[in-house]
């Protein structure tokens, strides 16, 4: 394992980058959507009507958005990330939450407009134990939690699969600036397993897709007290394969597990592409296919610190619904 205080080393490739500038004309007609719903079912995020109001409204977003999004639920391509930049946020942010587990209960610009875009791609989601289960959770860096290899740390987070530990956990991550970082130095990283999957040796590949590593959950949902059962790195198609993986919190259980691990996160380090995002650029990661983590900076605690908005996206509603509590968008 890495030292935690240092960012991964990061190379220059050849990124094949799905990215969509919003032109002023899509942009205003994405905020007259947030600003819609903004005032919809009291602008209550997490109550039913809202979420519903947002699905119907997220038709209205720009066509040649959301025929990217389409695209990219279709083939999330050799990368599997796509950023949308030009999103509307706040004309006057309020300052970067500094408090534990702060999360959009009231809807504003930006938590609808992300909102509205991961709805193209499926069903919002959450989770109970995570940031009491809002749909809409802020990252930002916590008083405290600076080495904490969490959303609330400021050291290098490791590569990974986000929420790796849970049968359900989602299939799209959108991560949205709504305030740059002012130093410059937090970016974010994102490596494919279909970048990294020609340069692991055969060996790897092999132990890799085999039952041998366990995962615990992260900081985020606090102590639930245990691991996965014994899982595979990489499975379904071998010259396609899905990645679970957490580099700070899935274990190998013997040491040709470890190796190959190791391997693994050698090459997803030394492909890593980082991202500066400003405000109103969203970052969507394919979490079956892109592991992602972040540079280290220093944050000011002084209201101007980098605040994103992160918000889940699950492709099948029957296939989670098992684990949702009501069968909503909540689950255990």
């Amino acid at each position: 394992m890495t030292d935690t205080t240092s960012s991964p080393p990061l190379v220059e490739s050849a990124l094949v980058e799905s990215t969509v500038s919003l032109t002023g004309a899509q942009h205003d007609q994405v905020r007259a959507v947030a600003d819609e719903l903004a005032r919809t079912a009291g602008g209550l995020i997490d109550g039913p009507g809202w979420l519903t109001a947002a699905r119907a409204a997220s038709q209205r977003l720009p066509r040649e958005l959301r025929q990217e999004l389409r695209e990219f639920r279709h083939d999330a391509g050799p990368d599997g990330l796509l950023l949308i930049r030009n999103l509307p946020v706040e004309d006057d942010l309020p300052s970067t939450p500094v408090r534990p587990g702060s999360v959009r209960r009231t809807a504003t610009v930006a938590s609808s407009a992300v909102t509205a875009v991961m709805l193209q791609l499926g069903e919002v989601i959450a989770f109970r134990s995570e940031k009491s289960g809002a749909l809409v959770q802020d990252v930002v860096p916590v008083p405290g939690h600076e080495k904490q290899q969490s959303n609330a740390g400021s050291v290098a987070l490791h590569m990974h699969t986000e929420n790796a530990f849970h049968p359900n956990r989602p299939h799209y991550v959108g991560l949205m600036c709504v305030r740059a970082d002012p130093t410059g130095d937090a970016r974010l990283c994102t490596s494919s397993v279909r970048r990294a999957l020609p340069l692991l040796t055969s060996e790897a590949r092999r132990v890799l897709s085999e039952d041998r590593f366990m995962t615990e959950p992260p900081p985020s949902f606090g102590d639930l007290g245990g691991v996965t059962p014994v899982h595979p790195v990489l499975r379904g198609d071998p010259a396609d394969p899905d990645v679970t993986v957490d580099f700070a919190a899935t274990h190998p259980l013997d040491d040709g597990a470890r190796r190959a691990m190791e391997e693994l996160r050698e090459i997803f380090e030394r492909i890593a592409h980082p991202h500066d995002l400003g405000a109103g650029d969203l970052a969507v990661v394919d979490n079956r296919l892109t592991v992602h983590g972040r540079t280290s900076f220093t944050p000011r605690f002084d209201g101007t610190d980098r605040w994103l908005h992160r918000v889940y996206a699950a492709l099948d509603r029957r296939r989670i619904r098992p684990d949702s509590e009501g069968g909503g968008a909540v689950l255990r």
